[in-house]
């Protein structure tokens, strides 16, 4: 599925939270509900944005498009719970689902990781009033004090458009239905979450794995 035509989507997604079911297209069995080749390409594929606790004894997978309103708003949250968890592994997948001004905005961000300002820049991005496109994105480049000449090369690079293609990959193969999805475990969420809701899948997550 293509970029644009998961627009329609995530429209009918946005009003909605709840749980996600990892299975009905990832052939998950009873007894490995997440293969393990799988949970190496969504836990630790390389230029994945890690934060957290990199040696962390559990990863939480956040899938998110910076034109997602209920992604901004979880931003706090996700501060709150990686600041409370020091055990906690977090791996973010840029999705850009929302359109031309999305894979920008995704691009944009995933450049920055060349540039070790990852996490300024991305949450500033979050925190602007109105769409992420070109303008608003250069306008955060710009007030980060990244190289712009240099970002723009990045954006091009394997690394950025390969990130990009695996997230859709993924997406796809999990069946996600929109963004935010979260997924630790064998389990998920999807929408906007409350810290216990967070906290309680990460809990859920280590009975199941350690």
């Amino acid at each position: 599925m293509t970029v644009m035509s998961r627009r329609a989507l995530m429209k009918l997604g946005l009003a909605s939270t709840g749980a996600l079911t990892l299975g009905a297209r990832a052939g998950f069995g009873h007894e490995n509900p997440m293969p393990d080749a799988l949970r190496q390409a969504l836990e630790r594929a390389p230029f994945a944005p890690v934060l957290g606790n990199p040696e962390g004894d559990v990863t939480l997978t956040e899938f998110f498009d910076y034109n997602c309103p209920f992604c901004r708003t979880s931003v706090p949250v996700m501060k709150r719970v990686i600041d409370g968890d020091k055990k906690l592994r977090v791996v973010f997948r840029e999705w850009p689902i929302f359109g031309e001004g999305s894979i920008f905005a995704t691009k944009a961000s995933l450049a920055t990781l060349k540039q070790g300002k990852y996490w300024a820049f991305h949450e500033r991005l979050m925190a602007i009033k109105g769409k992420a496109n070109e303008q608003s994105v250069m306008e955060v480049v710009r007030a980060v004090g990244l190289d712009e000449t240099r970002l723009k090369r990045d954006m091009e690079s394997d690394e950025v458009l390969g990130h990009i293609d695996h997230s859709m990959q993924l997406g796809e193969h999990l069946g996600l239905a929109g963004t935010p999805s979260f997924i630790a475990g064998h389990e998920g969420l999807f929408g906007k979450q409350e810290f216990s809701a967070m906290t309680g899948l990460i809990a859920k997550a280590r009975t199941d794995l350690l």
